[in-house]
């Protein structure tokens, strides 16, 4: 019996169902299941009610977390010792719009705390990297959750939401993105991309006839194009620093803006490689230190 599955049987019993675990442990609730059911048939006696609409554990569940708690949590210090050597190679691709935001302070911690693990690097777009790495082409990538959700055969690991956000010209004077989209061209990001097709959605439900003046897989040539007076575009803002280059005006595009997930996805045979883990560690302190974009309604970016 793997290990993995005593650790599920926690995330279940501390989130209080099936598909709470699934979420923490990046698992589908139908291997949730699974797991529950092979622990259940090892240990020889069932864990949980299933006799009403919703799973429940029984005492003899709990009695098993217990059992297990101080072990996995002494695996996990283990597992986590700064003196463990962490080497190899990772093959990893990011996104070409997060190159210079997410890169060089990921590649920097990693050189500090693991010297002998060597990262490298491949940019590409994200439905092509997720195909890279089913293919096993490269070991994990940084993508953008595809829409409709991810393939069950690969491991995806959250790490940051963005919300997508309209830019505009320093000077245009209209108060909303409804009116700035009536007002101004509008500069698309690539539909083929996610945020591109997210953008364009968010964009026809304002104002249903708009199109596209110009459409460009660039968000800082966007950025700069907004700046001198192109047009607007709804974009996201990962790497704030571009606005203090090329000024503009951004706006939250309210409660139902569509927001950009950010994920590490993996191969699912992949769960125990370490030196997967301290890159998705360093990846995640990344996202979670970089400078944010205004959370204010309307702000022209620049500097004065």
């Amino acid at each position: 019996m793997k290990v993995e599955a005593f650790a599920t049987l926690h995330a279940v019993i501390r989130t209080g169902s099936f598909a709470g675990a699934a979420a923490q442990m990046n698992l589908t609730p139908s291997a949730v299941s699974m797991q529950m059911k092979q622990l259940e048939q090892y240990l020889g006696l069932p864990l949980f009610d299933r006799s009403g609409p919703q799973v429940r554990p029984r005492v003899a569940a709990f009695d098993v977390a217990a059992a297990m708690r101080d072990g996995l949590q002494r695996i996990d210090e283990l597992r986590r010792r700064p003196t463990m050597a962490i080497e190899g190679t990772v093959r990893l691709g990011i996104i070409e719009s997060l190159l210079p935001s997410l890169l060089p302070g990921t590649l920097s911690a990693l050189r500090a705390a693991h010297g002998r693990l060597a990262v490298r690097p491949v940019r590409g777009r994200s439905a092509s990297l997720i195909a890279d790495v089913k293919a096993g082409q490269i070991d994990a990538a940084v993508v953008a959750m595809p829409a409709k959700g991810g393939s069950d055969r690969l491991r995806w690991w959250p790490l940051a939401r963005r919300e997508l956000v309209m830019i505009a010209p320093p000077e245009a004077p209209e108060a909303s993105p409804t009116a700035l989209l009536r007002r101004h061209d509008w500069i698309r990001y690539d539909r083929s991309t996610v945020t591109g097709a997210m953008a364009a959605r968010h964009v026809l439900s304002l104002v249903p006839d708009k199109r596209g003046s110009l459409e460009l897989d660039s968000a800082p040539a966007i950025i700069a194009m907004v700046s001198g007076g192109l047009g607007v575009s709804i974009i996201h803002l990962l790497d704030a620093a571009l606005c203090q280059a090329y000024p503009v005006r951004e706006l939250r595009l309210g409660r139902n803006a569509p927001t950009l997930e950010l994920t590490l996805v993996t191969r699912k045979g992949a769960d125990d490689d370490r030196a997967l883990a301290v890159v998705r560690e360093a990846l995640a302190d990344q996202l979670r230190d970089a400078p944010q974009p205004s959370r204010s309604a309307s702000r022209t970016r620049a500097s004065r």
